[in-house]
């Protein structure tokens, strides 16, 4: 009998081990950042730090990769899910890469920044280091229309901005100067990040232009082109597994403002809600050329 078993435990190397392939966890950050300000379904920290977590305990992981295709959004969502990160791969002591699809712009280049190496394709959108805020004005449309606009308020500037009055210089002065706050804020950022990658000077890289992914390699902004597959096999060796953490977005429902998976109920009754927010999205990507 000692034969026997002697023969069956020299076959546990052949049988009962099996060479682990590295693991690599990727976490997919697409679209708008924080709803455009519309209330739901846009990347925010409440939707992805569960994908997040779950990317960094995953057993035996070598890297958590990013993959990033954003126009940008909420300057303060992009900062909580930047931080979020940063915090994680700290404390699990694992390396984090970034890929840009279409485009890491503006707050979706800030989530790149959160990652130690950013990689792009030659032809992605990356960049636009700088704040923006838009609207409309129709005081003219009302007085053409016949419509008197009435505004009540407590406190003078209250009204401050509003669509259907006429703009004044000190709630424009106001605007730009918390515009430059939050702009510095992101310079700050980049320059912690990216430190002496940088080869451009500032007054090219922080206007708010964007750029290729290969022009955006020559100015330090990336530190290469590649895909991610391609990358991880040369890292990692081609046994790698990259392992997509987290669902992917149902489209429908992101169109029309679904965000709970709990929700059963076929009705569209925030159909407008959801419109509004794809036509504000979709102007985040024009501006972009996309």
């Amino acid at each position: 009998m000692s034969g026997v078993f002697s023969k069956l435990a020299a076959l546990v190397p052949f049988f009962g081990r099996r060479e682990r392939q590295p693991l690599v966890a990727v976490v997919r950050l697409h679209g708008a950042i924080g709803a455009a300000g519309l209330g739901r379904g846009g990347l925010s920290i409440a939707g992805t730090s569960r994908d997040l977590e779950s990317a960094f305990t995953l057993r035996g992981v070598k890297a958590v990769a990013l993959s990033i295709n954003s126009p940008g959004g909420s300057p303060v969502q992009s900062n909580l899910i930047y931080r979020r990160i940063r915090s994680l791969s700290e404390e699990h002591k694992i390396p984090v890469i970034a890929f840009c699809e279409d485009a890491a712009a503006s707050g979706g280049y800030w989530l790149a920044c959160a990652a130690d190496e950013i990689y792009a394709d030659a032809n992605s959108i990356v960049g636009s280091i700088g704040v923006v805020s838009g609207g409309f004005g129709f005081p003219a449309l009302l007085a053409k229309i016949g419509v008197e606009r009435r505004l009540y308020v407590q406190g003078e500037n209250k009204g401050m901005l509003d669509a259907f009055s006429p703009e004044r210089p000190a709630d424009i002065e106001h605007l730009h100067g918390i515009q430059k706050v939050v702009h510095e804020s992101f310079k700050n950022l980049v320059r912690e990040r990216r430190g002496e990658r940088l080869k451009a000077d500032e007054p090219t890289l922080f206007t708010g232009a964007f750029w290729t992914g290969a022009q955006a390699l020559g100015f330090g902004l990336v530190d290469g082109i590649g895909d991610m597959r391609t990358v991880m096999r040369a890292r990692f060796g081609d046994k790698v597994r990259l392992k997509v953490v987290g669902k992917p977005p149902n489209r429908l429902r992101m169109l029309f403002g679904r965000s709970s998976e709990s929700e059963l109920s076929p009705a569209f009754s925030d159909w407008p809600e959801g419109l509004l927010r794809a036509i504000e999205a979709r102007g985040l990507w024009s501006r972009l050329g996309l």
